[in-house]
C-alpha cells in the first residue's frame, strides 16, 4: 500500500494541531502515511493532501505568495491531485471571493465560495457549538475563533454545514473548506473524513 502524503503550511497558525490530529486520524482509521511541516514550494510536488491551517489569512496569504506556493496549489488543483482542507483562515484563502471592505487577503480562487470574515461579531470571537455535518451520525462540537462564514457557494460546491443561515463548511470535489478549527478538539472525524476524499 502507497503511504499518503499529507502535508500542513507551516508558516503560520496551529501547526502542530492540525500534524497531530492527522497522525491521529491516520492511526486509527489504519492508513499508512505521513505528515509534514511545508515550508518550501518544492514539498507541494510530492504531497497527496495539503492543510492551509488558521491563524491570521492577510499574513497568510502573503507569505504563500511570497514563498511561490500559490503557483505549486493551483497546478496540482487543476489536475486535481492534490486533496486540499483550509480551517478558519484556510477557508477565507481557499474562497473565490471576499465579502468584506478589506481587499487585503490574496485569495487562491480554488473553490465556488465567496466568504466574509469575522462574520459572527466581535461579541462572539470565541465559541463553541454543536452542529450538524452532512452524514455524520452525531453531532459535532466545533470551535470558532474570530471565524469567517461561508456566505454563498456556486456550481459543484456542496453545503456540509451550517449555523441558522452561515455555511460553517463546504466540499468541491477534493476541496474542503469550514470556518472552525477542528484541530482544537479530541474529535477525529474531520481528519478521518478528508483521509477518505484524499
Amino acid at each position: 500500500m502507497v503511504k499518503k502524503k499529507i502535508g500542513v503550511i507551516g508558516i503560520q497558525g496551529a501547526i502542530t494541531e492540525h500534524i497531530h490530529s492527522m497522525q491521529n486520524a491516520l492511526m486509527e482509521s489504519s492508513v499508512k502515511g505521513e505528515v509534514l511541516i511545508v515550508k518550501d514550494r518544492k514539498q507541494i510536488k510530492f504531497l497527496d493532501a495539503l492543510i492551509i491551517p488558521g491563524g491570521e489569512s492577510t499574513t497568510i496569504s502573503k507569505l504563500i505568495n511570497k514563498f511561490g506556493f500559490e503557483k505549486e496549489i493551483l497546478k496540482r488543483i487543476e489536475n486535481k491531485d492534490l486533496a486540499l482542507m483550509g480551517t478558519c483562515a484556510g477557508c477565507t484563502i481557499l474562497a473565490s471571493e471576499l465579502l468584506d471592505n478589506f481587499h487585503d487577503v490574496k485569495l487562491l480562487n480554488a473553490m465556488n465560495i465567496a466568504v466574509k470574515r469575522n462574520a459572527f461579531g466581535r461579541q462572539k470571537e470565541s465559541f463553541e457549538q454543536k452542529i450538524k455535518i452532512k452524514n455524520f451520525k452525531h453531532a459535532y462540537n466545533a470551535v470558532f475563533i474570530r471565524a469567517p462564514a461561508i456566505e454563498k457557494i456556486w456550481n459543484n460546491c456542496e453545503i456540509l454545514a451550517k449555523i441558522d443561515d452561515k455555511i460553517v463548511m463546504a466540499r468541491q470535489d477534493n476541496l474542503l473548506a469550514m470556518s472552525f478549527h477542528p484541530e482544537l478538539t479530541d474529535d477525529l472525524r474531520i481528519h478521518k473524513y478528508f483521509l477518505d476524499i484524499i
